[in-house]
């Protein structure tokens, strides 16, 4: 078994819910060649220096999560896709440690190809954010202000992705004016939608 992280220690014995859940997953985890590290705050497991999968307790189950998870072939039928704008990740659902210890080898596997695949280069083919319908009055909104223009071009591709997302997301005009308003001044500021 691979080197505990004291971090991990304390984030699983803080945690309000899922704590044996996480335990048990955190044995099968640490029996592959992963490093344990803190990320984003969760419980992050490594190889080669690149993010292979997260621990994240939910309301209703605690997820393991798999960075390139759509890459994974997925035997089993295990993996989901946390939202319909994830485009790599999948997770697994647990709600017992029972399932866990059930499904231990299946977990193994799933962990260890994730490794293979990021030890060959694997990469996610992600949709350009051309590809994303820009929202009428965010495009009103960019064509009246230049300088908002060329600070939305200047963001990262997953930066103007998050924006266009969250104005599209609104069903009502107004409500996407006002969320457009709202964000305006940290696309000036060279900052994502979550950033601080």
């Amino acid at each position: 078994m691979n080197e505990t992280n004291p971090k991990i220690d304390a984030y699983i014995s803080n945690s309000k819910q899922w704590q044996v859940v996480m335990q048990h997953l955190r044995v099968i985890l640490l029996q592959c060649p992963l490093t344990e590290e803190m990320k984003w705050g969760q419980p992050c497991y490594t190889a080669h220096g690149a993010n292979i999968a997260i621990l994240g307790p939910m309301k209703r189950h605690c997820a393991l999560s798999f960075f390139k998870g759509s890459l994974l072939s997925d035997p089993h039928k295990l993996l989901v896709q946390p939202g319909k704008n994830t485009q790599a990740g999948r997770w697994i659902q647990f709600t017992s440690p029972e399932q866990v210890d059930a499904m231990a080898a299946i977990i193994n596997a799933y962990i260890l190809e994730a490794i293979a695949l990021e030890q060959a280069g694997a990469k996610v083919e992600y949709k350009s954010t051309a590809e994303y319908a820009v929202p009428g009055e965010f495009q009103v909104a960019l064509d009246g202000n230049p300088e908002l223009k060329a600070a939305f071009d200047m963001l990262t591709p997953g930066r103007q992705r998050a924006y266009l997302l969250y104005f599209a997301a609104a069903k009502q005009a107004k409500t996407r004016e006002a969320r457009i308003e709202k964000c305006t001044p940290q696309i000036l500021s060279a900052k994502g939608l979550n950033d601080q």
